[in-house]
This record gives C-alpha cells, structure tokens and sequence, in this order.
C-alpha cells in the first residue's frame, strides 16, 4: 500500500529561522520530520473532531491513504465509525479542548491503545484551535490490567443494582399482595377489577426486572455440574433455528471434538447463549431485509490456553450493524440498550455476564460499526 505524505520543507536558512535558533523553538521542517517519524499513530484534529493531519504511523495502522483520512471525522477513522443517534464521546470531549489519557480499544486502528489527548498552544491570537492525539498501542499485560478494572467496574454497579433491588423488592411484594387482595373482594368485570388487574401485572412485571438484577451479581445456589458446551449451543440451536430460518439466517456452528467440559450451570449458560443469538438475528435484521450470504451467525467452541491454564473460548459473531466504539464499554451495564425504546430491556447482557463471571469465566465484545460483532465467552476447561 503506498502512503503519501506531505513533503518536507527544503527552504535555506534565512532571518526567520535564525530566530527561531535563537529562541529556542523547532524550524518547521524539523518539526514535521519529527512529525513523521513518531512510531506511533498521530493525529492533529480540530475541537469538531475533523482530521488536520496524521502521520505515517496512523496511515499504517488505519490501512488507508492520507487523502481517505484528512479531512475526516476522527470517530469514523479511529472508532469505524458511529449510529447517527448516539454521540461519540470522544467527538463530545474534543469540544471541551481539554487533556486527557485513557486506555481505549480503537477498531479503526486494529487494537488497544492508550490514547492520550493534548490542545496545542496557539501561536498566534486568531489561530484556529487544534489537538493533539497520540495512540500507543498497549501491551497484552497492559490489556489484562484495563480489563481486570473494566471488570471490577461492572462488579461494582452489580453490587449497587442489588441493593436498590434488594430494597424495592420488599415494598413491591406488599404492593402485590395488598392489590390482590383488594381484588378478590372485588365485584368482577368492573373498572375497579380492571385497575387492580393492572396494578397486579405490573407489579410482578417489577418483581421479574428485581429479579433479573439480583441474578446479576449474586452467586448462583443452584447445584453445578459437568457441562458440555457443545451440547449447550446444540441444544440452543434447535430451539432458535426455525425463527432463524423464517429471518433468512444461516447459523455455521463448529466445535471441538469430542467435547467441551466446564463446571456450571446448564441452564444458565444456556440463556447466556440464547440471549447472544438474539442478539446477533437483531443485529441481522437491522441491516439485511432479505437473505443474503452475509446473513449469517457464526458459532465456535474452541479450547485455548489463558496464563497456562486451560479454557473453552465460545464465539457467536455476526455481520450485523456492529456497535460503536462509544458504546462498547456500557454494553454490560443494567439498563443500558442500544435497541429503540419498547424492544429491549437492557438487562440481557448484563445478566449474561454475571451468568458468565459467577462461572470464574469473562464475557466480553469485539466489534466495528458495520463490519462484525464477536461476542467472546470464555470459562475455565473442567479439571476432570
């Protein structure tokens, strides 16, 4: 792939640069040079977020040429792109012209990097406001730690959610019983009856949202045993696969043989699957209204090694409508759906990865807007 870049100045000397020696400052050919020559990815962008400038290392990483990236919105480079309803964080902190570092995934550059935001000092009083963006890629061990605190973030809004839960559920069950019994000394088929029916439904509609967090970031009792991942997905598939087929998606498991064995639950890893599917024939359906070879989901069940120990990775992954950087990171928070209003809970994946973590595994998403989603599972191999 050829890379252009802007040509270095070769003016000579002259009164100007003299003083800038002088002064202390960098000629400005040195200082595009420098520019260039920074190994990691470099950007120059104004408080709107449009690219001023980038340097070779940028170009490598993103795969595209200075023209396709000059002039573009930093949110499309960096992140693949943004859902015109849902604002890009870093498009809306670029606006403050303020510094900041933070450890990020960018799919447009193809990895994790801390990234680190800094305003340039104006020389002169009319000149145009610009930043400063420099991604360093992070280490697997750095990647380790961001994750491990993204964890105990998630473990801590669990732990916040089934407290509230934990409250509201004992005044909700009063609520229920009290309208219930109002009901049952009340003439049948009147307006009355009809208000009561209707506080009692929606009560225990709470009741189920209560319990649906607890399960979040509580311990499961329910008895564990050895489960075989392959027959979790298999048994997963018979019960979706005529709503797939009626959508037009084709479902391509693969697995490995002869089993998969992990210590858990099966009928909680069994929702966790269910819920990805979902998931993945929404994210279809979105972008695909008829069929067509890229409506398909993908499902592998695979073992791999993670610090010397033995796990199982399961990946369910589409080639939906993906999902903005901006919203990757509170894609397991209660409450947070990326669905219109009336067509999900928020409650889906956040119940997943508790199911997931209360399994001493991680769940987690890999995904660019338009391209793919990969839902990742994975959970410690059985001893046995």
């Amino acid at each position: 792939m050829n890379i252009d870049c802007p040509p270095l100045s070769d003016k000579k000397d002259t009164p100007d640069t003299d003083t800038q020696r002088r002064s202390g400052s960098v000629p400005a050919s040195a200082a595009i040079e420098l520019f260039h020559a920074i190994q990691d990815p470099v950007l120059l962008v104004t408080p709107e977020g449009t690219i001023l400038e980038v340097n070779d290392a940028l170009l490598q990483a993103a795969g595209k040429t200075r023209d396709e990236v000059v002039g573009a919105g930093i949110c499309e480079i960096i992140h693949g792109g943004r859902w015109p309803h849902i604002k890009c964080p870093l498009e809306e902190f670029l606006l403050t012209c303020s510094s900041r570092m933070e450890d990020t995934r960018l799919p447009g550059l193809g990895g994790n990097f801390s990234l680190t935001i800094k305003p340039v000092q104006n020389i002169e009083d009319n000149e145009e406001q610009k930043i400063l963006l420099i991604a360093r890629q992070l280490t697997k061990d750095e990647v380790r730690k961001v994750d491990s605190i993204r964890t105990a973030q998630l473990a801590a809004i669990g732990e916040l959610a089934a407290g509230v839960a934990h409250e509201v559920n004992n005044p909700i069950n009063g609520i229920i019983n009290f309208a219930q019994l109002l009901l049952d000394d009340c003439p049948k088929g009147g307006d009355q009856a009809l208000l009561l029916e209707k506080i009692v439904q929606e009560g225990e509609r709470i009741a189920q949202i209560i319990y649906n967090l607890l399960s979040f970031s509580r311990e499961n009792e329910n008895v564990r045993g050895l489960v075989d991942l392959n027959e979790v997905v298999k048994d997963c598939i018979a019960l979706v696969e005529h709503q797939l087929n009626r959508d037009g998606i084709e479902l391509v498991f693969s697995h490995h043989e002869p089993s998969c064995l992990i210590v858990g639950n099966y009928s909680q890893l069994q929702q966790v699957v269910l819920n990805l599917i979902s998931n993945s024939r929404y994210a279809l359906n979105e972008r695909y209204n008829t069929p067509v070879k890229e409506k398909r989901i993908e499902i592998s069940c695979q073992p791999i090694e993670i610090e010397a120990k033995p796990y199982f990775r399961l990946t369910v992954r589409d080639l939906g409508t993906g999902i903005p950087q901006g919203i990757l990171d509170k894609m397991f928070e209660p409450f947070f759906t990326s669905k219109p209003a009336g067509q999900g809970s928020g409650l889906g994946l956040s119940i997943s990865y508790g199911i997931v973590s209360n399994h001493k595994g991680t769940l987690r998403v890999d995904s660019m807007l338009n391209q793919y989603t990969d839902m990742i599972v994975e959970i410690p191999a059985s001893e046995s």
